[in-house]
Order: structure tokens, then sequence, then C-alpha cells
């Protein structure tokens, strides 16, 4: 029997759809995959619920039977697909503290970590969110979230280890590390939001990246 829907929420606001029993899971997959394709393709006003049910091939009747309709299948979905997307991409701020060239390390982390994050799939989703963000904040709580989670707690740790080992002298490590990914990361992130037909030019990141951190350890380093 197919899962029936409900009006339950998480934390952040985001739909709680039940299970459903192994018969459904793949009928219920791809919903999801049809569903993400669209409202990735047409935001959500302009998403068809028609056209979520042509990709599918699944009855409208039973995708309303598990999501309940339009809004629910939008938050769950995306709400579904942000912490899968940033899974991974995590900086290993954990090796900052046992490099020898402090300087080549961060530029090396933040070069990676921005190439990873102007990935098309998750630029793409990026401004999605921040499109429906006033229909949807629960998307926009739950975004910050998982990148505060995956991204700048990390790197606050190594900081907080660095200071202790007296190669960086920060009062407040969440600041720092804030001020750190703005100067390098939140550059071409900015850049890529809003100008999405933008090249990618691996020179321009790299110069961008380098300024940023010499930026940061001019203000930081205690050597």
């Amino acid at each position: 029997m197919e899962a029936e829907t409900s009006n339950a929420t998480d934390e952040y606001g985001i739909p709680v759809i039940p299970g459903p029993s192994d018969a459904a899971q793949r009928k219920r997959q791809v919903i999801i995959d049809a569903a993400a394709a669209e409202f990735l393709a047409e935001g959500y006003s302009a998403a068809s619920m028609d056209a979520i049910t042509s990709r599918s091939g699944v009855s409208k009747a039973t995708i309303y039977k598990h999501f309940g309709n339009k809004e629910r299948l939008f938050l769950a979905v995306i709400g579904g697909i942000l912490p899968r997307t940033y899974a991974g991409l995590e900086p290993c701020g954990s090796t900052l503290a046992d490099a020898s060239d402090l300087r080549a390390a961060l530029i090396r982390l933040t070069g990676d970590w921005a190439a990873l994050l102007l990935r098309r799939d998750i630029m793409t989703l990026r401004r999605l969110v921040i499109g429906e963000i006033d229909r949807f904040p629960q998307l926009g709580r739950l975004w910050y979230q998982v990148t505060y989670d995956m991204n700048n707690k990390p790197l606050i740790e190594a900081v907080t280890e660095l200071n202790r080992l007296g190669k960086l002298d920060t009062p407040d490590p969440a600041l720092a590390v804030q001020q750190l990914v703005a100067a390098t990361v939140g550059v071409p992130q900015l850049v890529h939001t809003f100008a999405p037909a933008a090249e990618l030019d691996p020179a321009e990141l790299t110069r961008v990246v380098t300024s940023g951190v010499d930026l940061f350890l001019a203000r930081y380093a205690t050597a």
C-alpha cells in the first residue's frame, strides 16, 4: 500500500514525508527525480505538475497521494537535495594545523573549495533557493545550517587550533572564518550566482583566492 501524505514538518519547516512501502519506493524516487529536474529547470512558479507527471510517467493522483501538493513536493524535493549536494564538499580544515606552509595550504583549500561550489549543479540549486526564499524561507534556514555545519564549522575548529599553536591570532575565530570565506570563495560565488553564463577562468580564480588569503593572513598571522 502506498504511503499517505501528512502535514508533519521538521525543525526547518521541510515536509516530513512518511516512508513508502518497498513496493512504492521506486515509484517515489521516480517522482522525486522528475520533480527535481522540473523545478531546477523552471523554478517553482513556472514548474508544472503536468510536466512532472509527464517526466515521471506516474499519475498525478499518485504524486498528490505521496506529497500532498506542489508546495510540499517542492519543499520535500529541494530540502532533500540540499544536504546530499553538499555532502563530501567539506573543506579539509583538519589539515591546516599540520601544514608546514599555512599560506599555501589556505590557498589550496579555498581554491579547491571554490571550484567545487562553482559546479553547475550547485550554482543552479543556489539560484533556485535564492529566487524562492521569500516564498520558502525554511529552505534558506536549511541552506544556512547545512553550509555552516559542512563548511564553516570545520574551518572554525582549524582556526581555533591554529590560535592554540600560535600561528594565528584571531580573537573571534568564527568571524575570521567568515572573512576568509568572503574574501576567497565568496567573490567568485557571487559573480557566478548572478552571471551564470560567465566563464570560469582558473587563473582568475587562483588570483582572487590568493589575494583573499593574503588579506586574511595580513590581519591574523602572528609571523
